[in-house]
This record gives C-alpha cells, sequence and structure tokens, in this order.
C-alpha cells in the first residue's frame, strides 16, 4: 500500500488526537509502517527522526531488541488477568523495583497519565474523608498541564485544552509560578504563594506539581528551590503534595526522577510515559504506608479505595516496565557511535549518557541566539527547548517549522510558538546535529 491510500482509508474513519482534522485538507497525514532506533519509516520509505520520542514516550528507540524480547517471553506465559484478588509475578517484581528505586511504600496501578492523575487526587481527597475532614479544593500551578481527562483537566491550567469545559470541571485554586529558572524567581514566588496558601489550607486537599518542567505547558521550567519551598509550605499547612512525574521521570530532567533534583518526597508520585519504554499503557500511583493505612479497616467501615481499570496492571505492559528497568541498570549507550547493548556492568549508565548527550544539545543550541525571532533558549537535562518570538497564534508559526521539519526528515512536533527536543536516550551524534540544524533551519526560514 501507498502513502496516500492509507491516509484516505485513515481520514474516512478515524479521529486523532489533539488534532483539528480539518488541517489534512492541506497538511499530509503520516502513515509509519515500521519504527527502528530513532527514526520512523512509512510505506514509501521516507524516514522521519523522532525528535519528541513519540510523545515522550519511547525513551530507548522503536523496536529495542530487549524490550521486544521481554514482552514476546510475557506473551507465551499470561496475556492477562484480573487484578482484583489475583497478582502476577511480573507485577509482584515492578511494585518492589519501583519502591525501592524511590522510597515509597506502596504502588497503586492504572493505565496512563492522566488515569494516574484521577487516582492520585481521589485518593488525596478520600484520606482526608476517611480522617474526618472534607476538603474539596486543590492547589496546581498556573500554566500546568496534568492530562485530559476532566479531574486531570481540571487541576490543570493550559487553556487550549481547559475552557471549554469549564462548567463542568471540579474545584481548583490556582497558585503562581516563577518566571525563570533563577533561585531569586522562585524564593519571590514563593512568598506569594504562602498568602495563598494561609488563605485556602482548610479546604485543600494537595497541591499537584510538575517537578521543575511544565512540558505541555510550553516547556517552561523553574529552579528546584521552588519544589522544596512547596513541600515545606504542605507540610506546615498539612497538604499533600503529590509530584506528577508522568512527562519528566526516568531521566528526562537528568535524574532519575525530578522531584531528587530537590531533595523532596511527595506524599505521591505518578509515573507513565518512560515507564514502559513508549511500548504499552500503562501508569503508577506511588504513595506511603500512613496514607494506605486510612484505606485499610475492615469491610464493615466502607474505606476502601475503589477505583479500578480492567487492564489494571496487565501483564504485558509491566513486561515492558520490568524491562525498561533493567535498561537503566544493565544498558550501556555510547552516543558518540550509537551503540547501546545489555552488560553485567556498565562503563557508562544511561544517566551518565543523557548527560553527554544534554551538553552536547546544549552546545549546539547556542546558535539560535543569533536568530532574531529566537526569545529564548532552555534546557532540563534531556528536555531542551526553542521559544521563538510572540507571533500571533492564528499565523501558525510553529506548524511552518513542523513542515519544514518533515520535509528534511525530522519529526518535531511545536507547543505554539516553542520548538523542542525530546528524543530518545539512544540518539548518536550524527543524528542530534540532524535534529538540531533542521530546527534551525526551519526556524531561520520564518525570518
Amino acid at each position: 500500500m501507498k502513502n496516500y491510500e492509507i491516509m484516505q482509508k485513515d481520514l474516512k474513519y478515524n479521529w486523532h488526537p489533539c488534532t483539528q482534522m480539518k488541517d489534512h485538507e492541506f497538511l499530509p497525514l503520516i502513515p509509519i509502517r515500521k519504527g527502528e532506533g530513532v527514526w520512523l519509516f512509512d510505506f514509501e520509505d521516507n524516514k522521519y527522526l523522532d525528535a519528541i520520542s513519540s510523545w515522550w514516550v519511547n525513551i530507548f528507540g522503536h523496536k529495542n531488541p530487549y524490550i521486544n524480547e521481554k514482552i514476546k517471553q510475557q506473551l507465551e506465559v499470561l496475556e492477562h488477568v484480573i487484578f482484583a484478588g489475583f497478582t502476577h509475578e511480573g507485577a509482584v517484581r515492578l511494585g518492589e523495583r519501583i519502591c525501592r528505586l524511590t522510597g515509597f511504600d506502596k504502588v497503586f496501578y492504572a493505565d496512563n497519565g492522566s488515569s494516574a492523575v484521577e487516582v492520585a487526587i481521589k485518593m488525596s481527597f478520600h484520606y482526608w474523608k476517611n480522617k474526618g475532614k472534607i476538603k474539596p479544593l486543590f492547589f496546581s500551578l498556573e500554566n500546568s498541564y496534568h492530562g485530559e481527562t476532566i479531574g486531570a483537566l481540571s487541576v490543570g491550567d493550559v487553556g487550549l485544552y481547559k475552557d471549554t469545559y469549564k462548567e463542568i470541571l471540579i474545584k481548583n485554586i490556582t497558585i503562581p509560578i516563577p518566571k525563570d529558572k533563577s533561585k531569586k524567581e522562585a524564593e519571590k514566588t514563593l512568598k506569594k504563594v504562602k498568602e495563598i496558601f494561609e488563605k485556602y489550607y482548610k479546604d485543600v486537599s494537595a497541591l499537584i506539581v510538575e517537578p521543575l518542567v511544565q512540558c505541555a505547558g510550553y516547556m517552561k521550567m523553574h529552579h528546584p528551590l521552588f519544589l522544596t519551598g512547596l513541600k515545606k509550605l504542605c507540610e506546615e499547612f498539612e497538604i499533600h503534595f503529590i509530584a506528577d512525574e508522568i512527562a519528566v521521570g526516568f531521566g528526562r530532567t537528568g535524574s532519575m526522577f525530578a522531584c531528587e533534583q530537590a531533595g523532596i518526597k511527595p506524599d505521591f508520585m505518578t509515573l507513565s510515559k518512560g515507564l514502559t519504554g513508549g511500548y504499552l499503557p500503562l501508569s503508577l500511583v506511588l504513595t506511603t504506608d500512613e496514607i494506605y493505612s486510612a484505606f485499610y479497616c475492615d469491610y464493615k467501615e466502607l474505606k476502601a479505595f475503589l477505583h479500578s481499570h480492567s487492564y489494571t496492571a496487565n501483564p504485558l505492559s509491566i513486561a515492558a516496565a520490568n524491562a525498561t528497568l533493567d535498561i537503566f541498570e544493565k544498558g550501556e549507550i555510547f552516543f558518540e557511535t550509537g551503540e547501546f547493548r545489555m552488560v553485567k556492568n556498565p562503563k557508562r549508565s544511561v544517566l551518565e549518557n543523557n548527560k553527554l548527550i544534554s551538553e552536547y544539545i546544549w552546545k549546539k543550541m547556542q546558535k539560535f541566539k543569533n536568530l532574531k525571532n529566537v526569545k529564548e533558549i532552555r534546557q532540563s537535562g534531556m528536555i531542551s527547548a526553542v521559544e521563538m518570538i510572540d507571533y500571533p497564534f492564528e499565523k501558525r508559526m510553529g506548524l511552518r517549522v513542523y513542515e519544514y521539519g518533515l520535509k528534511n526528515e525530522v519529526l518535531l512536533r511545536p507547543l505554539g510558538n516553542v520548538i523542542y527536543f525530546m528524543p530518545p536516550y539512544i540518539i548518536n551524534k550524527e543524528e542530534i546535529d540532524k535534529m538540531i540544524d533542521t530546527a534551525y533551519e526551519g526556524i531561520k526560514s520564518l525570518q
């Protein structure tokens, strides 16, 4: 089959996410036949460098041989089993590993990032209710994004997603964010935040935060000190701290989890995206024994947490997650050559290699400062962003860069006027050069 034929059939039946479908009257839909490493290939053998890890999930590349093998092995044994009253070896192993890795005590499984956020906010509210307190409000940050189900949307603040549904959202109070990554801005903002805490804290169950980077919020970044200060305020006013590490976890900001850089331990942490290496849907809500104990009682007290998904703790998804953690432990990557292998004692860990990649990307990005239509460049570990000047949204300049990228074999999906890079961790030096140079030429062409 050819690209055009597949595209026409797709548009006849399928409705795609985050898309004005009318755009495809002029913007070709790209049918992908296969993936390999950082590359995607269509049905006419055109290729595209996946600079955004297919919505930030594919951290170890497409068709990763190790993850492939582990999923195949699981498929031969058990594809799925109900997780109420039953369990399986993979879930036990993943639960133990993730708790040891993070310092949390308990894992609750869900299917995707939005679902994990729903679980965390419900669990927080329900905890206080079990303790005899009704606290119907939540704190979240300006410009935040936590997903698009109703609860997750309620605690977000990106109007593009949220405004249409304002009449049906749950109650939420938005608090300010620092203007930039500086310590000074973090300290200044925390003073304003404290005033809001003092006013509303009695009715607030939890504060939810995307640590260090607001990814869907145009890649805005803040200093770790801001997180440290927020956690102290939560402790002072008895409010839960929910760290939404769905996009920033598993090495994206440089450390395994972003909260590590602030030296804090949240009451809840939500994880997804890179958790399964970009293979299958799975999310986790991590919490403490103290919170778990508020739900642990005789049945007649009716305090159990009744939240479920049909595919909770699916064995195939969990096999992918365990394989992903294996790669963090025993994977060896060399970005200079693109070499990847599994070894007992890696000479260079994944996070060490990521540090070299991010340093190289940052060095390459300096040339964007020479473009008159670039306002700022910024980076947090393996997340890098180029913010163009404030073009009117109707001009869709980001879309023009996206089109330029596709014509030059690079997938760049902009966030408004922000072009960003979140490539798989197996990207090599030559591929980084192509990614950065293509984005540079695309932005330069707008001048």
